[in-house]
């Protein structure tokens, strides 16, 4: 996972990517494939899984088992 630090910017860390899919997430709910079509032109397939790995650690995206789709949880 990229942290920022002495050696990485805030641009080119993790961080800088949640409000990317926060934003997409917040007009509708998303298969996890169609949200990965819809941003990654913004997000390699390592860095989307990682974002989204983090934001449902922080409690701030949920999954839902039964329709396979994600929404923004705030």
């Amino acid at each position: 996972m990229l942290l920022p630090n002495k050696i990485i910017s805030y641009n080119e860390s993790i961080l800088s990517k949640f409000p990317i899919v926060l934003n997409t997430l917040e007009d509708h709910d998303y298969l996890i494939i169609d949200l990965y079509a819809q941003l990654k032109t913004y997000l390699g397939i390592e860095c989307f899984i990682e974002v989204l790995d983090c934001l449902f650690a922080l409690g701030k995206i949920e999954i839902d088992y039964t329709t396979r789709s994600i929404r923004y949880a705030v």
